[in-house]
């Protein structure tokens, strides 16, 4: 990937809603889950001409992506598209919300046209994870996602007083891993 990798997969979701809908949309919905939306907020996003930000990935992903690139979705943007860009960003209408349920790592992207139709793309667990596409409200693909389990809710089960004791009371033949 080129850069923070959260923007490049906005854009990857962009790219491929757009593909979809087989039209420059004239507004975009990204639902993302608050740790995408923190860390592409104040990130520059590349090939944009030093543009940051959720706004910045929508644009660059819509208008010059390669979806078949995946995290190297804006690795072949011209000088044109940049220019491309900047014209979305002035005439879109680009919509950013908290996702209110999900994977720590959830982006949908809602492409809509002026003719009425729409494509979405959801990307859960990973940053090229595409586990939903649809067209006009029809899906095309729906895969199984099962949400990772938090690290931190693991680390409740760890207390100092179970480590020692694992630690005093455990057979290493055990535990130990074949080599």
């Amino acid at each position: 990937a080129m850069g923070c990798t959260e923007p490049i997969a906005i854009s990857y979701a962009c790219a491929k809603a757009t593909q979809v809908l087989d039209h420059l949309p004239d507004r975009i919905v990204v639902k993302a889950s608050g740790s995408i939306i923190k860390n592409v907020k104040s990130v520059v996003v590349p090939n944009t001409g030093g543009q940051k930000g959720i706004a910045a990935a929508v644009a660059i992903g819509t208008v010059a992506g390669e979806a078949q690139r995946m995290l190297e979705v804006i690795s072949n943007v011209t000088n044109q598209n940049i220019v491309e860009m900047q014209r979305f960003l002035r005439s879109a209408d680009i919509e950013v919300h908290p996702a209110q349920d999900g994977d720590v790592f959830d982006i949908r992207v809602i492409a809509y046209n002026a003719a009425g139709g729409s494509a979405a793309c959801r990307i859960q667990g990973g940053h090229t994870n595409i586990t939903e596409i649809s067209k006009d409200g029809k899906p095309l693909l729906k895969t199984a996602y099962v949400q990772a389990l938090n690290s931190s809710a693991n680390m409740k089960l760890l207390t100092v007083e179970g480590i020692v004791d694992f630690a005093e009371s455990c057979c290493l033949d055990d535990i130990s891993a074949p080599i």
